[in-house]
C-alpha cells in the first residue's frame, strides 16, 4: 500500500500542477510542471519552521522515490518505447550517420573533455576531487537525455533535419554513455576492469549491440503478433507486454533496456501499426494510448525532478561549481560536435545554425541525475549530485524554453545533413 499512496500522491500533484500550468504559465507541459514543483519546493525550504510537518512529509515521500530504480528501471523503457514508436525509419536512414558518431564519437569526446576541465576547475572553488571521480562525472552527464529531448524539441518547431539528428542521438547514446559510465564507477570505487580495448569492446557489443538485436527481435514477433489479431485492445496488451517484457530479459541477459526498447519501438512503429498490419482505427489507438502513457510519466517524471531540490544538502555551498559545470558541459557539448562536422565527411555540410542548434538542443535531464544518484557517498556524490542538478536545471528550463527561438534567429540556410 506504501507504493500505491504515494503514486497516487505524484498523480494528484502532477495533475494540480500541470492545471496550473496549462490554465497560468502555459510553459511546455513537462517544463511547467518541473518549474512549479521547483517554486514548491523552495516555498517549502523558506517555511520550514513554520510548517515542519508539511515539509517533512513531502520530502519523506521524495525520499522514497528511488529514482535511479523508477527511471532506469522502469519508466525510461516505456518512455523510450512511447517516443520511437512514432519515428520514422525513413527519417533516422537519411541522418544514420550524423546520428552514429554523435551517439558514440562525441559522448566518448565529451566525457574526457569534461572530466579533465572539472578536475582543474573544481579546486578554483575549494573542492579538491580526484580525476577518475571527475571522469565519472563527465559520463553521466555527457550523454543527452532522451525523454527531455523528445519531450521538448517536438514543440520547440526546429527545423525536421536538426529535429532527427538530436532525437535519434538521444534515443541510441545511452549504450556507450552506459558503457563508459560502468567502467569509470568501476575504476572510482577500485574494482578491477578488464579496461583493454577487447574488453571494452565486449562490454559494449553485449550492453548495446546485444540490447538493440534484443529489441528487433522483440518488435518483429510483436509486429507478427499485431498483423495476426484484430482489435485494438489486443494490439496494446501486445505492445505493453513488449516493454514489460522486454525490461524482464534485458535484465535477466545483462543488456541494454532502453536501446531494447528504441530497436523494439522503431520496428513496431513501421511496420506493426503500418496500414498493411492494422486499420486505421486501430492505430490511432495505439498512437493515442503510448501518447497518453508518454504525457502521464514526463509529468511524473519532471515533478520528482523538481522535487529532487528538497534532498540535495547544502545546494547553495556547490552554487559556483554548479555555475562553472554549465559553462563546461556547454563546451564540451560545443567541441564534441563542431570537430566531428569538421572533419568527418557528412554527405552534405553542416551550417552555423544546425551546429549553434545541435549544441544548445543538447538537454540533460532525469537520466543524468540518477545515474549521479546512483554514485557512492564516499565518491563525492553529494558535488557531483548538486552540479548535475545545476546542469540540468539550466538545460531544460533555460535551454529547453530558447532552443526554439535560437532556430528562428539564424537566417535560412541549405538543408544539412
Amino acid at each position: 500500500m506504501e507504493l500505491y499512496y504515494s503514486f497516487s500522491a505524484l498523480i494528484v500533484l502532477s495533475a494540480i500542477f500541470s492545471y496550473i500550468n496549462s490554465r497560468f504559465l502555459k510553459l511546455p507541459p513537462s517544463i511547467g510542471v518541473m518549474v512549479i514543483a521547483l517554486l514548491v519546493s523552495l516555498g517549502l525550504i523558506a517555511t520550514d519552521t513554520i510548517f515542519p510537518r508539511t515539509f517533512l512529509r513531502i520530502t519523506t515521500l521524495i525520499g522514497s522515490v528511488d529514482l535511479t530504480e523508477i527511471l532506469m528501471g522502469a519508466m525510461l523503457n516505456f518512455l523510450l518505447f512511447a517516443g520511437a514508436i512514432h519515428i520514422h525509419l525513413e527519417d533516422l536512414r537519411e541522418q544514420r550517420l550524423p546520428i552514429i558518431i554523435f551517439s558514440t564519437l562525441s559522448v566518448l569526446m565529451s566525457t574526457f573533455i569534461i572530466g579533465f576541465l572539472i578536475y582543474y576547475l573544481l579546486p578554483l572553488t575549494g573542492l579538491h576531487v580526484p580525476l577518475i571521480q571527475c571522469l565519472v562525472f563527465g559520463a553521466l552527464i555527457s550523454p543527452t537525455d532522451p525523454i527531455a529531448v523528445l519531450g521538448i524539441l517536438k514543440q520547440a518547431g526546429v527545423p525536421k533535419s536538426i529535429e532527427t539528428k538530436i532525437a535519434g542521438e538521444s534515443l541510441f547514446n545511452d549504450g556507450m554513455a552506459v558503457v563508459i559510465f560502468i567502467l569509470m564507477l568501476a575504476l572510482a570505487r577500485g574494482e578491477e576492469v578488464n579496461t583493454t580495448f577487447g574488453g571494452i569492446t565486449m562490454l559494449f557489443v553485449k550492453e548495446a549491440l546485444g540490447g538493440i538485436a534484443l529489441g528487433l527481435a522483440l518488435g518483429f514477433v510483436g509486429s507478427k503478433m499485431i498483423y495476426k489479431v484484430d482489435g485494438y485492445n489486443v494490439h496494446v496488451l501486445i505492445t505493453l507486454a513488449i516493454v514489460m517484457g522486454g525490461h524482464l530479459a534485458a535484465q535477466a541477459l545483462h543488456m541494454s533496456g532502453p536501446l531494447a526498447m528504441v530497436a523494439a519501438g522503431l520496428v513496431v512503429g513501421n511496420y506493426g501499426k503500418n496500414p498493411g498490419a492494422v486499420s486505421d482505427m486501430e492505430r490511432d489507438y495505439i498512437d493515442k494510448f503510448w501518447e497518453l502513457i508518454d504525457e502521464i510519466l514526463n509529468a511524473i517524471l519532471f515533478l520528482i525532478i523538481g522535487f529532487e531540490l528538497l534532498l540535495i544538502p547544502d545546494l547553495k555551498r556547490f552554487m559556483t561549481a554548479g555555475v562553472i559545470a554549465i559553462v563546461v558541459v556547454l563546451l564540451a557539448r560545443f567541441i564534441s560536435i563542431y570537430l566531428p562536422v569538421k572533419f568527418i565527411p557528412f554527405r552534405n555540410k553542416f551550417g552555423k545554425k544546425s551546429i549553434a542548434i545541435l549544441v544548445w538542443g543538447g538537454l540533460r535531464g532525469g537520466v543524468s541525475i540518477a545515474l549521479a544518484l546512483s554514485i557512492d557517498k564516499d565518491l563525492n556524490k553529494d558535488i557531483f549530485l548538486a552540479i548535475t542538478y545545476f546542469v540540468v536545471l539550466f538545460s531544460i528550463i533555460v535551454q529547453g524554453l530558447t532552443v526554439g527561438k535560437l532556430a528562428k534567429r539564424f537566417p535560412e540556410e541549405e538543408e544539412i545533413a
